[in-house]
């Protein structure tokens, strides 16, 4: 860490954001920012929804979804969670994930974490739960683009592929490690 040093002499002043273009999935902006030294320069920045994924464990097993991952042009097995809906918060987005994906409830939701995806990019933040006491509440109810399937995985298995070529997700990496640092504790 850096002790006894003025971070405030790393702060960049944000110009307006102008939008370049517009998804639904998220917004592309550049603004010109002054740095500390006085110099600007153009940067780009993707605004996007919070996301939430969730860590459902029954026994020494993983609740996890298989899915197709376009930029990736292959399969991903993740941790169910997606998009935290606006009006949502991180904890009621991860729930309805849970469910959507899963089929089902957890009796206990603990907040592992919350970070930043790319924060040389991105605005959002990712939020990790741990899910135990699963329920089953019924079937899938995946969005009409979503095809994926429900497995459950020894943990195991998961802390050994995890970031290979059947898990290649880094947030999905990251989540893991989470629970991995605090396993112990729950």
């Amino acid at each position: 860490m850096s002790k006894g040093k003025d971070d405030s002499a790393l702060i960049w002043k944000v110009g307006n954001k102008q939008k370049l273009l517009d998804t639904p999935v998220f917004t592309v902006n550049q603004s010109q920012n002054q740095a500390p030294d006085g110099r600007t320069g153009n940067y780009i920045t993707i605004d996007a929804p919070d996301w939430a994924a969730v860590i459902p464990v029954i026994g020494d097993d993983f609740l996890m979804v298989k899915q197709w991952r376009h930029a990736y042009q292959g399969l991903s097995l993740e941790f169910p969670g997606g998009v935290v809906d606006k009006g949502e918060s991180p904890e009621q987005g991860a729930r309805r994930e849970l469910l959507e994906e899963t089929g089902c409830k957890a009796g206990t939701l603990v907040h592992l974490g919350t970070m930043s995806p790319n924060p040389a990019l991105f605005s959002n933040r990712f939020h990790v739960f741990l899910a135990k006491d699963l329920t089953a509440a019924g079937k899938q109810k995946l969005d009409a683009d979503e095809f994926l399937n429900c497995v459950r995985v020894p943990q195991k298995e998961v802390f050994a592929k995890m970031g290979g070529p059947e898990c290649p997700h880094a947030l999905m990496v990251a989540a893991l490690e989470m629970y991995r640092q605090r396993k112990e504790s729950f």
